[in-house]
């Protein structure tokens, strides 16, 4: 508390006091009565969940706050490895369109850059060029079937900006241009993105990032300097718009959307009124929370921030044994919850991750500065023993965190680096899906031939997409290919609740007791996990049928290369791994037909050799690969799990495959 109380002393300072409110409408709707246009809020507290609404629910134009939703899409697209961030985008001439950003006016035609850096402009500075290139490269269409999944039907993108000829919506473009959503959408996007799921752990750090660098600061920024927004703006002369996470000094964070339009104020002046609105609004809400019995001084826990936070960070370092080693960033965030628990616990208090009272007393005189640096002579003078060089003859170097190379005949590993360590596995995961569906078609051929109809569960199912929708039927044996071909994360799910129980170990391929969809997809991953006992990996576990990211769902390499062999073992299963590309009709409800094309996101099935199995990709695995291949009278399995890029999976690939290829030939060379 000692440097607490000056420090928001000096934040309230610039504010003028207001008494306190009972409630947020007493402060948020005398703003939204008197303004001159439609308008739209949601805020909501994401510590303690108190809510207000006016019109949260209604349709309204985003003008550029949909780049917020389309940066979503591109890092889903990242996930499922249909492109990367070092992917390259070029500007050309003709690309270059008016209105926001830095492209246009200052950069030539030519110029190049990564995609993570046109998203970051898109953002940073809403350029409108950026946002085309983006969308151009990860698929106009993705925002809107990724928010449709999500559950968010009404967030969509409509068409490139500047550009009505191209809307996917003709019909929403008239009505609400460049996008449109609802502020109950944009929270409930916040929420999720603050709450580190969407797209993964990772991804959501990176977009907050993003939209904490935002440079406008004409709306919810503009009267609280000193306050932190991970927001994104929107703007044309009928409307304005803000949405984004305010953090408070104590408590929060409060994720808001304030969305206006008809503005009869249309001017580009510093004071137009929607702006206002939006800046007014977050000023009543931060005096909400802090002033009067919303606040409390003593407190700080996750979402918190500032020099108070940074003093207890490195208290915290000083303290816990071993060090947390805490970045004094000012930022109270997992990793400060985290050790504040663990001194609580240390000291027997309340393992809340919360500081109050009873902690600022057991932490004592907060350290105010972090360690001195040495003088330049004890730093100079410092040796650092370098690590032997490495073997001529040893595996290659390789950018992944985990891999293994095994007899392609027996399974067995014959060379590896952590290949027993229980890591995230991404998609791979499908192999062990495909596996108990091969399995029971063994025995029962007729399994093949059943017709699957996709349920809604199944089709709502987020991530990498077989693209089929709910009602449509196809035969189990077509679905294989869905399954691993594109990496269907929805295939693997109507596997699961078509089959169930059926497919665990021993079952006789006919539909038993009926299940409901919920209860056949537990018991297939029940099933799943028996199959992996009974294929002897002992370092796997499996909570779902996709691999999306759970911090229970792991395998090892050497688990992955003996589950790669089962599944080459089944004949259906090698013929559809080693597929690059099929295509089969489906059936939907009232009795269309269409054509579906599913491709195989195995590269190293263009090169001769190779024959297998399975890609993935999450933030949390990273880039892997289980891949197969032959050479002569040889054949090797190879495991990549964690590499830094969907490029450098196949590179780890085939430099470990050459190695052991090599190896192989010098073990006949020597008789062995």
């Amino acid at each position: 508390m000692r440097c607490f109380v000056s420090a928001v002393a000096c934040l309230l300072l610039l504010l003028p006091a207001a008494a306190p409110a009972e409630d947020l409408a007493e402060v948020v709707q005398p703003l939204i009565d008197a303004h001159r246009g439609d308008v739209a809020v949601k805020i909501k507290d994401l510590a303690t969940g108190e809510t207000f609404e006016y019109h949260a629910d209604k349709t309204m134009p985003t003008a550029s706050l949909i780049k917020f939703p389309l940066m979503i899409a591109s890092f889903q697209e990242f996930a499922e490895g249909n492109v990367t961030p070092d992917a390259i985008v070029e500007l050309d001439e003709k690309d270059k369109v008016p209105g926001s950003g830095v492209l246009t006016a200052h950069f030539s035609g030519g110029a190049k850059m990564p995609l993570r850096d046109a998203i970051r402009l898109m953002i940073v500075y809403s350029d409108n060029t950026a946002t085309n290139l983006v969308a151009k490269k990860v698929g106009l269409d993705k925002t809107a079937k990724l928010m449709e999944k999500l559950g968010y039907p009404e967030t969509k993108l409509h068409s490139y900006t500047f550009n009505r000829p191209s809307s996917l919506f003709p019909e929403r473009s008239v009505k609400y241009g460049l996008g449109s959503t609802t502020p109950a959408d944009m929270v409930s996007l916040l929420e999720k993105l603050w709450k580190k799921e969407l797209v993964s752990e990772e991804a959501s750090e990176k977009m907050l990032t993003n939209l904490y660098a935002c440079a406008d600061k004409s709306t919810f920024p503009r009267y609280l300097p000193d306050v932190k927004f991970a927001h994104k703006t929107g703007a044309t002369e009928l409307v304005r718009t803000d949405a984004g996470l305010m953090e408070l000094p104590s408590g929060g964070p409060i994720a808001m959307c304030v969305m206006t339009n008809e503005n009869e104020d249309q001017s580009w002046s510093p004071n137009n009124e929607g702006d206002v609105l939006c800046s007014k609004i977050a000023q009543a809400v931060y005096r909400y929370y802090t002033e009067g019995s919303k606040s409390d001084s003593n407190m700080l826990k996750k979402g918190s921030a500032g020099p108070l936070v940074a003093s207890l960070q490195r208290t915290l370092n000083e303290q816990l044994k071993p060090s947390p080693e805490l970045d004094a960033d000012g930022d109270f965030g997992a990793m400060t919850e985290t050790a504040v628990t663990a001194f609580q616990k240390a000291k027997n208090l309340k393992p809340t991750g919360v500081v109050g009272p009873e902690t600022w007393e057991a932490l004592g005189p907060l350290v105010e500065e972090g360690p001195k640096a040495p003088a330049p002579a004890v730093a100079n003078a410092e040796v650092f023993k370098k690590a032997d060089a490495e073997a001529l003859d040893g595996p290659p170097i390789v950018g992944c965190r985990v891999w293994a190379i095994a007899d392609g005949k027996t399974g067995e590993v014959l060379w590896g680096f952590n290949e027993e360590k229980p890591v995230d596995i991404a998609s791979t995961t499908k192999m062990m899906t495909a596996y108990l569906v091969g399995k029971l078609a063994e025995k029962h051929p007729e399994v093949l031939k059943e017709k699957l109809t996709f349920s809604k569960r199944a089709d709502e199912t987020i991530g990498s997409t077989s693209d089929l929708r709910a009602g449509e039927v196809v035969t189990v044996e077509e679905l294989l290919y869905g399954l691993m071909l594109p990496s269907g994360n929805d295939a693997s799910v109507a596997f699961a609740e078509h089959f169930g129980s059926r497919a665990a170990p021993g079952g006789d391929g006919k539909a038993g007791k009926k299940e409901s969809a919920k209860e056949a997809y537990d018991e297939f991953i029940e099933a799943m996990n028996a199959a992996a006992k009974e294929l002897g990996m002992e370092h796997s576990h499996f909570t779902n049928t996709h691999g999306l990211t759970d911090k229970e769902h792991k395998a090892s390499a050497a688990d992955l290369a003996k589950l790669a062999l089962a599944v080459k073992q089944i004949p259906i299963l090698q013929k559809v791994v080693a597929t690059p590309q099929h295509g089969a009709t489906v059936t939907g409800p009232g009795g269309y037909e269409r054509n579906v094309l599913w491709k195989n996101t195995n590269n190293l099935l263009k090169i001769e050799g190779y024959d297998g199995v399975k890609t993935g990709t999450t933030d949390a695995a990273g880039a892997c690969l289980v891949s197969s291949a032959k050479r002569g009278d040889d054949s090797l399995i190879v495991v990549v799990l964690g590499a830094p890029s969907s490029d450098s999976r196949y590179v780890d690939s085939r430099n470990l495959y050459r190695w052991g290829w090599s190896q192989l030939e010098k073990q006949k060379s020597e008789g062995k």
